[in-house]
């Protein structure tokens, strides 16, 4: 018990230094009248969809609370105490009834929602208020913007990874005292908590992305490829309704993503931790993930405050370097912190579970680099594709697609790598009683929170990116100097990238999670058949029920991610038609000396962006609820060679499980880097970075904005917009919610 002191600390520390972070930024100078007057139209279209979009998410939410609450009680056979006997994990007297379950999941559910949609709502506010602060920065230097810009996106990181933590550990102390302080019982009464947060996040990510992802094709195709105009020109009314979408998208729907991420994650594991604790009596192995998330918070603090220290302004450093510093700072502080965590808390066997958590630092480190790899301009894949725009649009998509293909398989090797070598070193600690099998999967599980350790850290550069795009916006509109728009486009460029990194390490980390999540879903079946919790279940997929399961989920997958980008499609084909009207009934607009109706096309884009986030988001909670329910009642398969009855339902939803989170891996994997190459091949033409041979032997023409190679990678750029800003990030939320809610309702598929 020594360490859990650090959680509340832990907690709490994040919270004052967001609020350090956000008073730094908001007493900085907001810069001329023009970037303020940009700025509040963006603030004000922002908050404005925010109330529009949780208003919806909060009736959705509250229904679906009550009906959880309705459902689980009604199904549930109550949860029964959790014992050790004679080497088995077994069950003994019920210990909270069948409805009090019902209400206790309800209760976390909401709990879970509530925390998400704070995380979020706050996290944007601050961002959308550094946009201007950062703009002005630029116009004195590059040291203090990147200090601006990533101390805006920290405070949406540290709350997110804040609220998690608390929210988390709180319902969990609460919940054990309330029922008498059975921590075994817990963990699986808070499932509810991350059902609720990847509940929100879903629709977050879904409504920002649809969102953010309309508006900016409609500002590029009808201004920079139809009307020959700028990014960012003030005559496009599609502008503002862009670097609105930056903030709703990428700023509150990416904070919702990984306050899901974390909450599902840590309560997965505490499940997974119960199986040992019932066996050593020790309630540390359950908090030990709350713990390590801890010691990863102080890491975070520590790595962002060294960034600044790190930053020149000579004009010669790459801006990304001052931030890979900090995370590599980040990495060492979280080593440490695992070192301390598992020796004080995990017994004579500590060490391998401290390799397993070496081996998740290390699995975060590497997709840092492979997401680079593939989405900065600094490598072959970006520069293959800038090359491909020569020849026009249809070879810049041919070559980007074989890039993203190209993507996954990095990503499953790693991913791969990382489960099996954490499995079987987790495997080796001899707990007696416990099983290999039981500490293995147990040492995935701290591989997953040692990669989360870092989580407020990567954040924060997420959260950077739309604040320095919104700051190349302000400059843009405003008439900034010139000087100020060289900064703000670097900036905008690492952006992408950091961004880009984000997606990447959401990716890996809900792979690592996958096999965590399922563990825990299994755990859950085990106690509603009255299956000791160290005894193995395995999934056969020759079965058919799992097979045709698996088929779903991948089905499931693909339809999704159809129906997500079939939305952005639908939404911009309103903002494109606005913009085109305006431009026809208004020549002033063109000549300068009318202003565009901004607010209309903010208006027209968040209307559609809400309509069309409905079917998606429906799906997704839907599927597995109606294959559980289809295979249960429609088949009564027995599992050969056991005593099992009736399994098809649960089954069917395994290989949902099982095979969709495999596949919603692989494609997110290649919507998140395919978009962000796409997007910064074009800014590597912009850059004038794209030369070909001249005339003149010693001066090579460049191919810069303006040209059909430019126009070739803004089509491009366009295509992979709604896969790397909607279909993507939405596709991690679908992976967690699959077990959260597989977790929640698997009363329903048993029998």
């Amino acid at each position: 018990m020594e360490l859990i002191w650090l959680i509340p600390v832990a907690g709490l520390a994040a919270v004052c230094y967001a609020a350090w972070l956000a008073w730094d930024v908001l007493r900085r100078d907001a810069g001329t009248p023009e970037m303020q007057d940009v700025a509040s139209m963006i603030f004000e279209g922002a908050m404005a969809f925010l109330r529009r979009q949780y208003s919806t998410i909060a009736v959705l939410a509250l229904v679906t609370g009550v009906a959880i609450s309705v459902i689980v009680g009604a199904v549930s056979e109550g949860v029964r105490e959790i014992i050790a006997s004679g080497g088995q994990i077994e069950y003994g007297d019920k210990a909270v009834g069948q409805w009090e379950e019902g209400l206790l999941t309800g209760i976390a559910f909401l709990a879970g929602a509530a925390c998400s949609a704070l995380a979020g709502y706050i996290g944007m506010y601050i961002a959308v208020r550094a946009n201007s602060r950062t703009a002005s920065a630029a116009t004195r230097s590059l040291k203090e913007a990147i200090t601006v810009s990533l101390r805006g996106g920290a405070v949406s990181g540290f709350l997110v990874v804040a609220l998690s933590l608390l929210g988390v550990s709180t319902i969990f102390f609460i919940y054990s005292e309330v029922l008498g302080n059975p921590d075994a019982i817990a963990p699986f009464l808070i499932v509810g908590f991350g059902f609720g947060a990847s509940f929100v996040a879903l629709f977050a990510q879904l409504g920002g992305g649809i969102y953010t992802k309309a508006a900016d094709v409609g500002a590029d195709l009808v201004g920079k490829v139809e009307a020959g105009i700028p990014e960012d020109d003030p005559r496009n009314a599609a502008v503002i309704a862009d670097l609105v979408g930056d903030n709703v998208g990428d700023c509150a729907g990416r904070g919702a993503d990984l306050f899901e991420s974390m909450s599902a994650e840590n309560i997965g594991a505490m499940i997974l931790g119960v199986a040992i604790f019932a066996i050593t009596d020790d309630v540390q192995w359950v908090v030990f993930p709350l713990v390590l998330r801890s010691f990863g918070i102080l890491a975070a603090i520590v790595g962002l405050t060294s960034v600044p220290f790190f930053a020149r302004d000579d004009g010669q450093q790459d801006p990304m370097t001052p931030l890979n510093y900090g995370y590599y700072i980040v990495s060492l502080l979280s080593v440490v912190g695992l070192f301390i965590a598992t020796i004080v808390m995990l017994g004579d066997e500590w060490y391998w579970f401290f390799f397993c958590g070496l081996i998740g630092i290390g699995t975060g480190i590497a997709f840092v680099y492979i997401t680079q790899y593939y989405t900065s301009g600094s490598w072959r894949p970006v520069k293959d594709i800038a090359d491909a725009s020569r020849t026009g649009p249809a070879t810049n998509i041919i070559i980007g697609t074989s890039v993203g293909l190209e993507t996954t398989a990095a990503t499953a090797i790693a991913i791969g790598i990382a489960l099996v070598a954490s499995f079987t070193l987790g495997s080796k600690a001899d707990i007696p009683g416990a099983g290999g099998f039981t500490t293995g999967v147990f040492g995935t599980a701290v591989a997953t929170m040692g990669m989360l350790m870092s989580a407020a850290y990567i954040l924060a550069m997420d959260t950077f990116g739309p604040i320095t795009d919104n700051a190349g916006g302000i400059t843009e509109m405003a008439g900034a100097p010139e000087s100020a728009r060289h900064i703000t486009d670097a900036l905008d460029s690492v952006g992408n990238t950091t961004k880009a990194l984000t997606k990447g390490y959401a990716v890996a980390s809900a792979g690592l999670a996958a096999f965590l999540l399922f563990s825990a879903y299994l755990d859950k079946v085990k106690e509603r058949l009255d299956i000791p919790l160290n005894e193995h279940l395995p999934i056969d997929l020759s079965n058919v029920d799992v097979f045709a399961g698996g088929l779903l989920g991948v089905m499931l997958v693909f339809l999704f991610s159809s129906l997500a980008i079939r939305a952005v499609g639908n939404a911009a084909g309103d903002i494109i038609e606005e913009v085109r009207r305006q431009f026809r009934e208004d020549p002033g607009i063109m000549a300068g000396t009318s202003r565009p109706d901004y607010g209309r096309a903010v208006d027209i884009t968040a209307k559609a962006a809400l309509r069309e986030m409905i079917a998606p988001g429906l799906l997704a909670v839907g599927a597995p609820i109606a294959v559980g329910l289809i295979f249960r009642f429609a088949r009564s398969e027995d599992i050969p060679g056991t005593d099992i009855k009736d399994a098809s339902g649960w089954l069917a939803v395994s290989g949902l499980l099982m095979v969709g989170t495999i596949g919603g891996i692989i494609l997110a994997t290649f919507f998140n880097n395919v978009g962000g190459a796409w997007d910064n091949a074009k800014k590597y033409i912009e850059a004038g970075h794209l030369q070909v041979a001249s005339d003149d032997p010693g001066k090579p023409e460049v191919l810069g904005k303006g040209t059909e190679a430019h126009k070739a990678a803004v089509v491009g750029d366009t295509v992979g917009d709604p896969f790397k800003d909607t279909a993507g990030p939405s596709l991690h939320v679908l992976i967690k919610l699959l077990s959260t809610i597989t977790l929640v309702m698997a009363p329903l598929f048993i029998p």
